[in-house]
């Protein structure tokens, strides 16, 4: 409950810390599951202090239990172990200080270690933090390669001798952090944002020799795992050898099997580079020559042919075959004419045969009244009727006489 303290009217401290302490001492006992980061045991002491800390949070509190308690594990539990602790919150009022009172710690042995990891492992792959989509490709030649490893490490050292052999001119830009221990999760997750952060760093390396799966724990944190599925840098894990599977290598975008893998992967080989373009040349100029070859047989089979070696001669057979035409167009008007000509002649022949004017001129003559109609009988005149006797040079009056 709130309690009602003004300026006017505060708690003194001595009150505050008993309160404190009678609202903590209402928790019951409680399991805890942590890292030992100091251990204090004492000759002829009857109590044994602890330092419990939560590697991921980078969060500790003090643990003390009677020797008996300790002494059941003490053979298999030194700092650096991970214990689960049943304990009892405590509160020492005099120095404001909480603590937890163990009455029983039991290590956490690899068989629970390896469970736990497979739940975790589950539950960020439901979150989609393994897909295969999420994975960025390494650019063909990084300018600087950020390095996360221990101080003068075998992996250090492995990585940045096989990448220089490799690529003499290539960069690195190292952080040597602790890789195992209580303060290695903190201190790695740090690293790898402060190298996420340079702009000029191309890809980052997070490498580690082998050890046993305690040692190899910090890499398996979750903590560690999401700061490096939220980096926007390509990251290489490079942890341990071929057996060793820790959760950073689900999630980097590469997997590396050691640090000498790493470096071949994330740096070309200016030799094989070297070798590879001048494959390329090769490939290209016989490629070119080919081309040209091919041109060169086309364009002296286009010269070959005759129209080329003459090139008016197409006009000239185009200019015979316009001739020829033109002759034929002649010969065949001419014929055309003529024989029009001569079947008019023909046709005027027989018009001038059938005409009354060759008639007329056969001396033959045809008699016409005053108004044109032609006497074709004896009965169709009278005497004394005049008429027009028309002849072949042409006419004059005749009068009909009584017979």
């Amino acid at each position: 409950m709130a309690l009602n303290t003004s300026a006017d009217a505060p708690l003194p401290v001595g009150e505050v810390s008993r309160l404190i302490g009678g609202w903590i001492d209402r928790l019951g006992a409680i399991w805890v599951e942590g890292q030992i980061t100091q251990l204090s045991r004492r000759p002829g002491a009857g109590v044994v202090f602890l330092t419990l800390r939560d590697p991921s949070y980078d969060i500790s509190v003090s643990v003390t239990c009677y020797r008996q308690v300790f002494d059941a594990i003490a053979d298999v539990v030194s700092e650096g172990a991970r214990v689960v602790v049943q304990a009892k919150p405590e509160w020492y009022a005099p120095r404001g200080q909480l603590s937890l009172r163990a009455t029983e710690i039991r290590p956490v042995g690899i068989g629970e270690l390896l469970v736990r990891l497979e739940q975790l492992k589950r539950s960020l792959g439901a979150e989609g933090l393994f897909a295969a989509d999420r994975k960025r490709p390494l650019p063909f030649l990084p300018q600087l390669v950020g390095l996360v490893c221990g101080r003068a490490s075998a992996a250090e050292r492995d990585v940045l001798e096989n990448a220089r052999r490799r690529w003499p001119a290539v960069r690195f830009e190292v952080r040597n952090t602790a890789v195992q221990g209580v303060n290695a999760v903190a201190q790695v997750v740090q690293a790898v944002k402060e190298l996420d952060g340079l702009p000029e760093v191309d890809v980052i390396i997070v490498a580690r020799g082998g050890g046993s799966v305690e040692d190899l724990l910090p890499f398996s944190d979750e903590q560690l795992i999401r700061a490096v599925a939220a980096c926007r840098t390509p990251v290489v894990s490079a942890i341990g050898h071929e057996p060793d599977a820790p959760l950073l290598d689900l999630v980097a975008d590469v997997r590396a099997s050691t640090p000498t893998d790493a470096a071949k992967k994330t740096v070309p080989d200016v030799g094989e580079e070297l070798d590879r373009v001048q494959g390329l040349r090769d490939r290209a100029l016989r490629t070119v020559r080919g081309l040209l070859d091919r041109e060169e047989r086309g364009l002296a089979h286009a010269l070959a042919r005759p129209v080329m070696e003459r090139p008016h001669r197409m006009v000239e057979e185009r200019d015979a075959e316009v001739a020829a035409l033109a002759d034929r167009s002649r010969r065949v008007l001419r014929h055309l004419l003529d024989r029009a000509d001569s079947e008019l002649s023909h046709t005027r022949a027989r018009v001038v045969a059938l005409s009354p004017a060759a008639t007329l001129e056969r001396g033959y003559a045809v008699l016409q009244r005053p108004d044109g109609t032609v006497v074709r009988a004896p009965g169709d005149v009278t005497a004394a009727e005049e008429l027009r006797a028309r002849v072949a040079e042409g006419e004059f009056a005749v009068r009909v006489v009584a017979e």
